[in-house]
């Protein structure tokens, strides 16, 4: 069974910087595209960022342009989402999710999902 495993959350000042990892086991990320999505209290799941399988290609919410960036080690069999310039509005549970397939920032897309991990932005 394909396992996904986030960590790197935590509580940081507005404006300050995360990195979210998204470690497999069980199995290779080699051919799968990852998501990062999170979840508010009170809102709906919402996509975040997306990363082909190779790396080549990546998509944005437009809410994080600018100021987060996914990348992928295949070699470490990680993701990461690197968040800068945090907000308060970015607080959530951030999930990371694999596909076999295209890259994509529809949750329904995905069937394999990590527990998530509590990010949250507060002074």
């Amino acid at each position: 069974q394909l396992q996904l495993v986030e960590s790197g959350g935590g509580l940081v000042q507005p404006g300050g910087s995360l990195r979210l990892s998204c470690a497999a086991s069980g199995f290779t990320l080699d051919y799968y595209a990852i998501g990062w999505f999170r979840q508010a209290p009170g809102k709906e799941r919402e996509g975040v960022s997306c990363i082909s399988h190779r790396g080549d290609s990546t998509n944005y919410a437009d809410s994080v342009k600018g100021r987060f960036t996914i990348s992928r080690d295949n070699a470490k069999n990680t993701v990461y989402l690197q968040m800068n310039s945090l907000k308060p509005e970015d607080t959530a549970v951030y999930y990371c999710a694999a596909v076999w397939g295209s890259a994509t920032l529809k949750s329904t897309l995905y069937d394999s999902w990590g527990q998530g991990t509590q990010v949250t932005v507060s002074s």
